[in-house]
């Protein structure tokens, strides 16, 4: 039997709020019906090769740094960090590691999430 990454779920107070920034964020559409409850993104098509969005509402706030977040890659890194800026994320840190740079943002419920450099 073979595993496969179906879906991306992030806790939040408000899933249709976040799951509308993400939707911009990646150049995707919030799926039809997103409420404060339940947002998705991906899930009303199913051939593509991207993994699905979820965003579930939770009642608890939170508390701590997220343990995994989403790398995402980009042509232009400090273009795609200030469209994300402007969509609402929050710049955290620039970083580097031999030839690989990213940049760690926030998104509107604080949730961790990187963009790197596009390797040359």
């Amino acid at each position: 039997m073979t595993i496969r990454l179906q879906a991306l779920t992030f806790d939040c107070a408000d899933a249709a709020a976040l799951g509308g920034f993400w939707a911009q964020a990646l150049g995707r559409e919030l799926d039809p019906g997103a409420v404060e409850e339940f947002a998705s993104i991906g899930l009303q098509d199913p051939g593509r090769p991207e993994p699905h969005w979820f965003f579930a509402q939770v009642p608890e706030g939170r508390s701590a740094k997220n343990r995994v977040h989403p790398d995402l890659v980009a042509p232009d890194l400090e273009a795609e960090v200030e469209r994300l800026v402007g969509l609402g994320a929050t710049w955290k840190a620039d970083l580097k590691s031999g030839s690989v740079r990213w940049t760690t943002l926030l998104d509107p419920e604080g949730n961790e999430f990187d963009v790197a450099a596009e390797a040359a």
